[in-house]
């Protein structure tokens, strides 16, 4: 085996005697090449193309790299290890690439269906919105009652000048109190659904509270849920499927993302859950 640029193991073919499927000119230098002969692509085995460092190659590079690696795997010459394949795969998904689109599929390690979910950003805007209301809410009960003790307070000196009886004075004195238990109350009311708010909004922002998005590997049907992060949440988040019944599992995972102002990248997947089939109905996969 010999290393591509520093980021692609290429494995050797499964059987010297079977030419491989395809040659491709490797953009970097190999050992032999370098005492000034080259070797036949025969002899070397199959070649990948060249892309540096994942982090930093761009798109088409990586879906020209992706799609030669699937077809190696497929004809039974894989070029470059699972780990590596994988990263590629990630790293196109980050990209939203429609090469890496798949759709429900079994899983021969986890024995099980699952299918892959991305961020549903409508849904999270929809939730920060309603969040933002109630931010809103909680404020105006904390501000009003303050701004109006404040204006009670700011209208005696204007009116001191004024003679008020008895009467006029336990009423002035009425309001003052009123002034303050409405302060009050609207403190004691307004101050938790705002920082509740505020604590949420963090949430949404920073991913650790995200809405996933996918199709139901059961019936195919698009299916969101809103899910903690792994941070967050030690067991993955369950529900049912609104057309098939059957229930799903969401797993979110979140990936550091520099270019999206401190924001993580999410994504995942979700799984059917199996479950014995009841007398008279239950949950199977569809054929």
């Amino acid at each position: 085996p010999h290393v591509v640029g520093g980021s692609a193991v290429v494995k050797p073919p499964l059987s010297r005697t079977k030419p491989p499927p395809f040659s491709v000119r490797v953009a970097g230098f190999s050992a032999s090449n370098s005492q000034g002969f080259t070797t036949s692509a025969k002899e070397e085995g199959p070649s990948c193309i060249f892309v540096g460092p994942i982090e930093t190659a761009s798109q088409e590079t990586l879906e020209a790299l992706y799609r030669q690696a699937r077809d190696a795997y497929y004809s039974g010459e894989p070029l470059i290890v699972d780990d590596m394949f994988d990263r590629v795969e990630l790293k196109l998904r980050w990209y939203g690439s429609k090469s890496v689109v798949k759709y429900p599929r079994c899983s021969i390690r986890r024995h099980s269906t699952y299918a892959d979910a991305e961020e549903d950003l409508s849904q999270g805007l929809a939730l920060a919105s309603i969040w933002i209301l109630i931010f809103a809410f909680g404020c105006t009960l904390c501000l009003v009652p303050i701004v109006y003790t404040i204006s009670l307070a700011y209208q005696d000196p204007f009116s001191s000048g004024a003679s008020y009886d008895s009467q006029a004075a336990n009423l002035e004195f009425l309001a003052t109190v009123n002034g303050i238990l409405f302060m009050g109350i609207g403190s004691v009311t307004g101050y938790p659904l705002a920082s509740a708010a505020v604590r949420v909004l963090q949430r949404l922002w920073r991913n650790d509270l995200v809405a996933l998005k996918g199709a139901c590997p059961n019936c195919g049907e698009e299916v969101f849920a809103f899910v903690k992060s792994e941070k967050f949440n030690g067991s993955p988040h369950r529900a049912d499927c609104h057309v098939c019944d059957c229930t799903l599992e969401f797993r979110a995972k979140t990936e550091q993302s520099v270019s999206r102002l401190g924001r993580k990248w999410v994504y995942g997947r979700i799984y059917l859950v199996s479950r014995k089939v009841e007398a008279g109905g239950g949950c199977e996969p569809s054929a």
